[in-house]
């Protein structure tokens, strides 16, 4: 009929690149993993005999300037870079959740309390903040990972606050008020659900800043010491012999760009999927 129209509902389409960053992501998850439980080679036992190999069937990616199985050094390296930096996400969303939850609910002396704490941590760029906290701590992966937790944690706890403030002048929040509902309950049942895709989508786009950080503040000597594998440490290594043997920069560098890259995707990937239209930046 004229002038009749019928509406379709629209379907959500999500981008193959991605589906393909989550399962190369995941791929590389397993790869690490699977270092972990087997290794064909020591990867700190050195042979000056065999130093600065090329590649082999022994040593697919040759060997280093102290005769260590590159490849070997680069998978574990992998999993000490991802892994930490995980580690450090985590316990930062572990720590700004909660914080966020409670002072946009609470709101009062609490709230009042948190962003004087936040504009403290926020007056100082975070590479600035993490320099200065790793240099008073000292050299080591397990000091830097707390320094960059003490940098981070903050954004979170903004990005929940700032979502909280919002959705708690709803009236699904006030009808749970008025029927007695506990705060907690409110927080955990009605206003966590609202938080999860904005904490996701700004996790996964920070996880490739902090592996940057533990790479790089591993290059200066302030992250793993040797001989521990590390994608930052292997490039320190590998400086001096840059000229007669680039590969073994080459190979740390771009794991770092495509592991960095496809988590910029993965994140692109979520704020899509839980149709984040608003900047997720605290």
């Amino acid at each position: 009929m004229k002038g009749l129209s019928i509406r379709l509902p629209k379907v959500k389409k999500y981008s193959w690149q991605g589906m393909m960053a989550l399962i190369i992501v995941a791929f590389v998850f397993v790869v690490a993993i699977y270092t972990f439980f087997y290794l064909r080679h020591d990867p700190t036992f050195t042979n000056l005999d065999g130093r600065l190999q090329g590649m082999s069937l022994q040593h697919p990616l040759g060997t280093d300037q102290l005769g260590r199985d590159v490849l070997t050094r680069l998978l574990l390296g992998g999993q000490q870079t991802i892994g930490y930096s995980l580690l450090a996400l985590v316990v930062a969303l572990i720590i700004g959740i909660p914080f966020g939850l409670i002072s946009g609910y609470k709101r009062g002396l609490v709230d009042r309390v948190f962003m004087r704490i936040a504009d403290g941590f926020l007056a100082f760029p975070d590479m600035i903040v993490a320099i200065v906290l790793s240099g008073l701590l000292g050299p080591g992966i397990s000091n830097l990972v707390l320094a960059i937790v003490m940098v981070k944690w903050v954004s979170y706890a903004r990005l929940v606050r700032s979502t909280v403030l919002s959705e708690s002048q709803k009236e699904y929040v006030l009808i749970a008020r008025t029927n007695g509902l506990s705060s907690s309950k409110i927080m955990r049942k009605h206003l966590f659900p609202h938080i999860v895709g904005h904490v996701l989508v700004l996790a996964s786009l920070d996880l490739g800043k902090i592996i940057l950080l533990i790479s790089a503040f591993s290059y200066i000597g302030l992250g793993a010491q040797p001989p521990t594998p590390e994608w930052g440490a292997m490039l320190n290594d590998s400086r001096p012999y840059f000229q007669s043997r680039p590969e073994l920069m080459i190979y740390p560098g771009l794991a770092i760009v495509v592991v960095v890259l496809l988590t910029n995707m993965l994140g692109d990937y979520l704020r899509d999927h839980f149709d984040v239209k608003k900047e997720v930046r605290p």
